[in-house]
């Protein structure tokens, strides 16, 4: 078992937590973006409230431990490796609620290069305890909009985490995915679930989009964000994201293997 010091030490040493890679120009950009209403950065979610940029800042700094200074412009983040601990303790008894329950699980990303080893473990650990981990849509299209323009991408599952595939990429099974931040997936992979007579989720697991996108549609979502990801915690302080846990989320993917083995120790599921 990992203890919580063990793991404290790993967070700081693989830049997890502590001073992280994101910037600090680049989290305040997101700020000043989300303050805006720019879709990139809300990720499906519809804010009940006015967040301006000192509020974002005020609950970032609560949220992660970032630098609530609007002085403080450059220089890399910090996330607060206490915070990280305690929103993982959050995080594992959700786990732990719905394997209790035997809910229908949903695991996606839009960090497959980086994040599907970690959510991989962890639906295969819902499903040997009885969880229906949901693959609905495989295959299906999705029109999202970029840079070039709206392309097409393509859903797959890879261990029972959905993620999309860029334009021309053919090969099933492989975490070669697109990153991406869109709500758009989430959305139709619930469509899809509901109208093939269901199961549909119960609980949505992942980051970005998947998160908020099904938050913001009713269903309990919990996941990871970084500190320019204000979306997830502003859905966390509404009531829409259950769990968000701040941490560096572009770090090498074997980094995230110990807060799967945490994880699974705190919500009774490790094998």
């Amino acid at each position: 078992m990992l203890s919580t010091g063990a793991l404290r030490a790993h967070l700081l040493a693989a830049r997890l937590a502590g001073p992280v890679a994101t910037p600090r120009e680049t989290s305040l950009r997101s700020y000043r973006l989300f303050a805006a209403r720019d879709p990139r950065v809300l990720l499906g979610l519809d804010p009940d409230r006015a967040w301006g940029e000192r509020d974002l800042l005020r609950l970032m700094a609560d949220k992660c431990g970032v630098s609530g200074d609007p002085g403080h412009v450059s220089g890399p983040d910090v996330i607060d490796p206490e915070r990280t601990l305690a929103a993982l303790e959050a995080f594992a008894r959700r786990l732990a609620g719905a394997a209790e329950r035997r809910a229908p699980v949903l695991f996606g990303t839009g960090h497959p290069h980086r994040l599907l080893g970690f959510y991989a473990g962890l639906a295969d650990a819902l499903s040997a305890a009885g969880c229906v981990v949901l693959t609905p849509a495989q295959g299906r299209s999705v029109d999202m909009a970029t840079r070039f323009g709206v392309r097409t991408y393509s859903l797959d599952y890879v261990q029972g985490v959905a993620l999309v595939r860029e334009p021309g990429v053919r090969t099933a099974g492989s975490a070669t995915g697109a990153h991406t931040h869109s709500p758009l997936p989430v959305r139709a992979v619930l469509e899809e679930a509901v109208k093939a007579g269901g199961p549909v989720p119960e609980l949505v697991v992942g980051d970005h989009g998947w998160v908020c996108g099904a938050g913001q549609l009713g269903i309990e979502a919990i996941g990871l964000a970084d500190t320019d990801d204000p979306a997830l915690f502003v859905g966390e302080a509404e009531g829409r994201v259950s769990v968000a846990v701040p941490l560096d989320d572009g770090v090498r993917s074997d980094h995230y293997r110990p807060l799967t083995r945490y994880v699974l120790d705190r919500a009774g599921l490790a094998r």
